[in-house]
């Protein structure tokens, strides 16, 4: 008997390279448990309307493991039906929820821009779902961005559950890091009030940013890595200077998580 899909149909707008930051990092963070993988399953869950991402998240992937294949599930059947001719080697589509209908467990499981939608409530229980899924080595990344992808910030998990949050952003439109604020998970957006540690991050990131002023006449991804440096100094970041060229600074779950 087929299982009924597991969660509820969202708006599901879409634009094409709406997710390239989250894709990048994906590739540059994950590409080694990928290679490491006898069979190596990406799954874009929630894809939304139109079949985009699906299609540029197999291209990205293959850049670091050319036998990736990538399954998008989508909750809605007619958008199941309208992602099919967009097929081809290595990319299928596949109605299901949550539950992630597989037969066997991927490496990857993506779902941006979809628990946003959904009660803060809920998100654990669909994390440890997700997470139930993924194989020993695989990797959960949850989280949301503004309509073109200037904007983004995302969870990191494994099968034990958070391991990171990543803020990534196009620097040439930065204001200040809390711009990022309207951006966070659901896990997380509700949280950024005084006495929560994602609120202390993120105002010292911005204390940060505005110290380093004088590096914006080298441009805005100097004046980025000062501020993302200062900060290190006091927050447990996970990245290096590489990622943080490319508009991004990655903290320890453990530090951000509410209540924490």
């Amino acid at each position: 008997m087929h299982q009924r899909p597991i969660g509820t149909a969202t708006r599901g707008t879409t634009n094409p390279n709406r997710l390239r930051r989250m894709d990048r990092w994906i590739a540059a963070t994950h590409g080694a448990a990928l290679r490491r993988s006898d069979s190596p399953v990406a799954v874009d869950l929630g894809y939304g309307a139109a079949p985009w991402t699906a299609v540029e998240l197999l291209e990205r992937l293959r850049a670091a493991e050319p036998r990736t294949t990538v399954v998008g599930i989508e909750i809605d059947p007619v958008r199941v039906a309208a992602a099919r001719p967009y097929e081809r080697e290595g990319l299928t589509f596949a109605h299901g929820g949550f539950e992630v209908p597989l037969e066997g467990r991927p490496t990857l499981i993506r779902a941006a821009n979809v628990l946003r939608q959904y009660d803060e409530g809920e998100v654990t229980a669909v994390w440890q779902r997700l997470c139930s899924r993924l194989a020993p080595d695989g990797l959960l990344v949850e989280g949301t961005c503004d309509e073109i992808g200037r904007r983004h910030v995302w969870v990191a998990l494994g099968p034990e559950g958070p391991r990171t949050v990543t803020f990534a952003t196009r620097l040439a439109s930065l204001d200040r890091p809390s711009d990022l604020a309207e951006r966070l998970p659901k896990a997380l957006i509700h949280r950024n009030v005084p006495g929560e540690p994602v609120h202390a991050f993120l105002r010292d990131l911005d204390r940060a940013w505005a110290t380093a002023s004088p590096y914006a006449s080298l441009g805005a991804r100097q004046r980025w890595i000062a501020a993302v440096r200062a900060v290190s100094a006091d927050w447990p970041l996970t990245d290096g200077e590489r990622r943080w060229r490319q508009g991004e600074i990655t903290v320890r779950w453990t530090a951000l998580r509410p209540g924490g």
